[in-house]
């Protein structure tokens, strides 16, 4: 059903292109758009059959997307919003901001099922704290690491998708203990940076011993770097995943092709380019896709997710656990 969207989609946008190039604006998270990320070769392949010219926006961290759509209302000058995650997609909704997109995705390889009208995801990952193979005695549980001196580089929950991410997780594991864990973890943190490239760059830098990214991230010392002496230490408590997601904005002008743009997020052309570059799960590519590498990863004994909804209820209390366990 998508690949008929697609072509019905893109026969339009094409018939129209002799007139005019049309203009898709995608607002996206920083990480996204450099050489070295995803968005160049995802336009390059989007451009090729579109007729259109494809612009990544970037808009800070993830969660400092949902911030900018807000602010910019019905009025925004994007037309998809890519990079939102399950932890934000009712809060998003809720804005009234974001259209159906009418697509099916019978091909999703994730780990749990999906029904979403608003959102369609293009991959996901699980948080981890990811370390230099020489660190000793590496925590393997929250509480392991909060009564350790091991220094952590975190990112903020209220701008970065993987800092509130990383609240969500604790509380998700502890319940009402996670206050406890905070205030042990209080004495750990070297800093909080807005996004996670601040926080990785901290990290690669010798200014921590640890960093909140994901399982996947030592696959890009691995293949990219031919450096395998960066892991992630596994959790007793199990690893929160993240579901990474894109949507069409309601007052986009250019419906069909933000449309075209969904569906064609769901084919090998841009889900193939994902391991590589962002370095996450593909969301529609099966596992013997994934490029060599990736199976040294560590899985997690146990996967933590609140949905959608019971993200939205519980995380402005996680954040205010986490700002009060940090001020004392």
């Amino acid at each position: 059903m998508r690949h008929t969207i697609l072509a019905a989609g893109l026969t339009t946008i094409a018939g129209a292109a002799f007139a005019q190039t049309p203009v898709l604006t995608v607002y996206t998270y920083d990480s996204f758009i450099p050489d070295w990320g995803p968005g160049p070769a995802i336009e390059a392949a989007f451009e090729e059959t579109c007729g259109c010219d494809l612009q990544f926006v970037g808009a800070g961290d993830g969660a400092a997307l949902l911030s900018r759509i807000r602010l910019e209302g019905a009025r925004s000058g994007a037309d998809v919003v890519l990079g939102l995650d399950t932890n934000l997609t009712a809060a998003a909704a809720a804005t009234g901001l974001f259209a159906p997109h009418g697509i099916e995705a019978p091909g999703l390889t994730l780990p749990v099922s999906w029904d979403d009208p608003l959102f369609l995801p293009f991959d996901w990952g699980y948080f981890a704290f990811v370390h230099d193979t020489s660190l000793q005695d590496v925590p393997g549980s929250f509480e392991e690491l909060a009564a350790s001196d091991v220094s952590i580089v975190i990112q903020d929950p209220r701008s970065s998708t993987p800092g509130l991410g990383l609240l969500l997780w604790v509380q998700k594991a502890y319940g009402d203990r996670a206050g406890e864990i905070w205030e042990g973890l209080s004495d750990n943190i070297v800093t909080v940076t807005p996004g996670w490239s601040e926080a990785y760059g901290l990290f690669l830098d010798g200014e921590a011993d640890m960093v909140l990214s994901y399982t996947t991230s030592p696959a890009y010392h691995l293949i990219a770097e031919e450096d395998p002496t960066k892991t992630a230490a596994p959790f007793a408590e199990g690893h929160y995943m993240q579901i990474e997601v894109a949507g069409v904005l309601a007052g986009t002008d250019q419906p069909e092709l933000a449309r075209a743009f969904l569906a064609f997020m769901l084919t090998e052309g841009f889900q193939s380019v994902i391991p590589t570059t962002n370095w996450m799960y593909p969301a529609a590519l099966p596992a013997e896709a994934l490029p060599e590498g990736f199976e040294t990863l560590i899985q997690p004994g146990q996967a933590l997710l609140y949905d959608a909804g019971e993200a939205a209820a519980v995380r402005d209390g996680a954040i205010e656990t986490w700002q009060r366990a940090l001020s004392r």
